[in-house]
């Protein structure tokens, strides 16, 4: 049986969670009684759904907690987390440790700082936020992503649409993505470069489609009603490799 996505140290169950009867359950209701702006209004949790053993601020979380701005999540194995903070959502891996910062009031996230393990994250339009992870940062304003960080530290980053500027220890590279455009921020230089292309990993359309409908959002391929090719280059079409953003110039 073939898939339309690459695995790399990851089990296919990671990236299948979106079939999930409970969370497509957990999603309806989340849409239904209003997303976000229900949720602050009915003083109920901003967390969608969370699966095993998560950590807030060093304590097990409950159910029924919120996130907030500030705090620190760590989940353990074959745990996850969905929540939403402003017009932000996220889907934390298992074994991942993270953290939202504060933007402008106390339901903006100004950066995402993810230190092991992996997010998948859409975000709405707004003021210029960053991403950061051990071997390079993502300065975005409004997109869908996915980061991971290896066990050796090296950081992938997949842009999955829209307009993002890449650094990696002074490497820089503008991403312009309607299909996800990938790259690797490197622990040692790869023929000079700390910023490398990489191919599409570990991540489905179906979990950026997922994330993008708790927020009111959709991604650049449902706006366009087609899919590109998902080979990390970013485009709609084939692309020569020498077109990826990453390549020396």
């Amino acid at each position: 049986m073939t898939h339309p996505h690459s695995l790399s140290g990851r089990q296919e169950s990671e990236v299948l969670w979106t079939q999930r009867r409970d969370t497509l359950k957990a999603a309806a209701a989340w849409v239904a009684l209003g997303g976000l702006p229900g949720a602050m209004a009915q003083q109920r949790s901003n967390v969608v759904e969370f699966v095993g053993d998560v950590l807030l601020n060093g304590r097990r979380m409950v159910q029924q907690q919120t996130i907030q701005t500030g705090d620190d999540i760590i989940t353990g194995p074959a745990s996850r987390l969905v929540f939403v903070i402003g017009n932000a959502a996220f889907h934390v891996r298992q074994n991942t440790r993270m953290s939202v910062q504060r933007g402008s009031t106390l339901n903006t996230v100004s950066l995402m700082r993810l230190l092991t393990g992996a997010v998948v994250s859409v975000f709405g339009r707004g003021a210029r936020r960053s991403i950061v992870l051990p071997t390079l940062t993502a300065g975005i304003r409004g997109t869908g992503v996915y980061a991971e960080v290896f066990p050796d530290q090296r950081s992938y980053f997949c842009n999955c649409y829209g307009t993002v500027e890449m650094s990696a220890r002074g490497d820089r590279a503008l991403s312009q993505a309607s299909y996800h455009q990938s790259f690797w921020g490197e622990v040692e230089p790869k023929k000079g470069r700390f910023l490398t292309p990489a191919g599409a990993i570990n991540h489905t359309d179906e979990e950026v489609e997922f994330l993008a409908r708790l927020v009111g959002q959709q991604t650049a391929w449902q706006i366009e009603g087609k899919k590109g090719v998902k080979d990390g280059m970013g485009y709609m079409e084939q692309r020569p490799p020498q077109d990826h953003p990453a390549m020396p110039r």
